[in-house]
């Protein structure tokens, strides 16, 4: 049997390797446009910041190791051209002397990937204008910080690439401003857990631009201008363009293949497309999105791997499926660890799907031992059967392990009083007993079974102090150094004794710091019948995302001005 695979990295090459094990005869033939069959795509922004400084590090297969190895045959720089179905050969180009020439296969697998988009914008091609996509790439980015020493950099794009490269450039001395179109950078975040992030940026030193569309770019006499709308640029050395990618499916398309959302390549669980002996796997191919049960597209190395493992197995015979993804990711941004998997509110309210969230603020491990950090993590889950939707967290030490809790108790279909019941492993430098995986189930239960009642940030200028009772708990210390407007303040351990100060008619709507005190204070007030509703996340929540309102000049913000 002959296989051949277009494309190499996460998809082609694992699914390569997967072959030759199942297969010690089949004759497997790669073809990769670009000049490396197998990089640590992740690891690009890095070499370009100098955390890794050796650029063979990036490179995890060459075609000599691959054959070495694997007895597979790699051609770097070759482009195929077409597929003929019915005679079922592949066109190729050598991309080094432009020679073309055929080749057969028994199956053939597509992994061509995904391309950065580059709008046809004025001064698009650019020479200081760059996406990064490649090894290629990488090498063009770096190679011109090297040879020019530039000062400012614009980034375009807040998702994964532009925060990386974001920090990777001032980590290489360059001045960074980041521009991004919509409300908040990170889209697998709400935006109340993106505000935690914009502070972030912002204290270390980012010219973070929020609701900001660029419309091109010119040349300048020491750079070039990046074109903002009303008039407005930015002057800069360079500028990273990291709008996104789109489906690398051109070959797909021109052979007949039926496509999905954004011209991606509709495969089965098989990661078989409509042509029995064509597969097609990676950052091109349709799957479905865990949790939502729909297609989505999900650019993401994990998935690719799977993919590719799995098209081998149905080569080869072994019955295996690709169920779909969560869409788990992890982020380093400086210190800062930001994670999602699954749904977040916005996804499942767009989709039409009842959901209920909570925001909890715990340490990554026992306050007592040395060195524990808070981590901000919001749990969305269905309010009738407490399954588990999807998570956010925000953090630093601990915030990844607790994601991958989170992502495996999704896939399991756990809920709320499961993550409560979940032995996790303890050690006062790792963990607290109650873990901050089982806090989220604690406070999801404790609603589900009406223990305690909730009310969010963004519902408090909707409050009528005429008709309730709004309760700040903190300490009088606490509340001296800011507050809610409009809430009165009775320390926790003051309250049973004062609690005579309350009128027991109104409905009482109390916050803490972190939501932790508060719910004591909902516990006693119940307890003397009051109608009592906890702030989730508590002021710190509420006051970060105000502060983040109030930066952009945001209408929520009560006093409707910068600070």
């Amino acid at each position: 049997m002959k296989i051949v695979i277009v494309g190499g990295v996460a998809g082609g090459a694992t699914a390569a390797a997967r072959l030759r094990r199942l297969d010690a005869k089949a004759e497997i033939l790669i073809f990769e446009r670009t000049g490396y069959i197998s990089y640590a795509n992740c690891g690009l922004p890095y070499y370009i910041g100098g955390v890794i400084e050796d650029r063979e590090d990036l490179t995890l297969q060459t075609p000599e190791s691959f054959w070495a190895r694997f007895r597979i045959e790699a051609r770097t720089h070759s482009d195929v051209l077409s597929v003929d179905r019915a005679a079922k050969t592949v066109r190729v180009r050598d991309l080094r002397d432009g020679r073309e020439y055929t080749e057969s296969y028994d199956k053939l697998i597509l992994s061509p990937g995904a391309k950065a988009v580059r709008p046809d914008l004025p001064g698009i091609d650019l020479d200081q204008v760059f996406t990064l996509r490649t090894v290629e790439d990488t090498f063009r980015i770096r190679d011109f910080l090297d040879a020019n020493k530039p000062r400012r950099a614009v980034v375009i794009g807040g998702g994964f690439i532009g925060l990386e490269m974001t920090e990777n450039l001032l980590h290489a001395g360059v001045e960074t401003t980041l521009i991004q179109r919509g409300a908040h950078v990170m889209p697998p975040l709400d935006p109340d857990m993106a505000s935690e992030v914009h502070a972030y940026l912002r204290k270390k030193g980012v010219d973070l631009r929020l609701n900001t569309s660029f419309t091109g770019f010119e040349a300048a006499e020491n750079g070039i201008r990046v074109l903002l709308e009303n008039d407005c640029a930015i002057e800069a050395d360079l500028a990273i363009l990291s709008i996104g990618v789109a489906p690398d499916s051109a070959l797909a398309r021109e052979v007949g293949l039926p496509l999905g959302a954004k011209g991606s390549i509709i495969v089965d669980e098989h990661m078989r497309t409509a042509d029995p002996d064509i597969y097609a796997v990676g950052d091109a191919v349709e799957i479905r999105r865990l949790v939502l049960n729909r297609p989505a597209l999900v650019s993401l190395a994990g998935p690719a791997n799977k993919q590719g493992r799995i098209a081998a197995d149905n080569i080869c015979g072994r019955q295996s499926s690709f169920k779909g993804a969560l869409g788990s990711s992890v982020l380093k941004l400086f210190d800062m660890t930001i994670a999602s998997t699954g749904l977040n509110e916005t996804m499942a309210r767009a989709a039409g799907i009842d959901c209920d969230k909570v925001v909890t603020f715990s340490a990554n491990h026992a306050t007592y031992y040395p060195g524990a950090r808070n981590m901000t993590i919001k749990t969305v889950f269905d309010p009738k059967s407490g399954q588990i939707l999807g998570a956010q967290i925000i953090g630093f030490d601990g915030a990844d392990k607790r994601i991958d809790v989170l992502a495996t108790a999704i896939q399991a279909g756990m809920t709320g009083a499961d993550l409560a019941e979940l032995d996790l492993a303890y050690a006062p430098p790792y963990s607290s007993a109650k873990d901050p995986v089982n806090m989220a189930g604690f406070v999801i239960e404790n609603i589900r079974g009406g223990l305690v009642k909730q009310f969010h940030w963004d519902e408090i200028a909707g409050l009528d102090s005429a008709k309730v009772t709004l309760l700040d708990v903190r300490t009088e210390e606490e509340y001296a150094r800011g507050c809610i407007p409009g809430f009165i303040n009775i320390p926790l351990d003051s309250l049973r004794e004062r609690i005579q100060e309350l009128d027991p008619a109104k409905p009482v709507y109390v916050h803490c710091y972190s939501g932790l005190r508060s719910y004591v204070a909902c516990r006693i007030l119940s307890g003397h019948g009051f109608d009592c509703f906890n702030l989730s996340g508590g002021y710190r929540f509420y006051d970060q995302n105000m502060r983040d309102a109030a930066f952009d000049g945001d209408p929520r913000h009560p006093c409707g001005v910068r600070i």
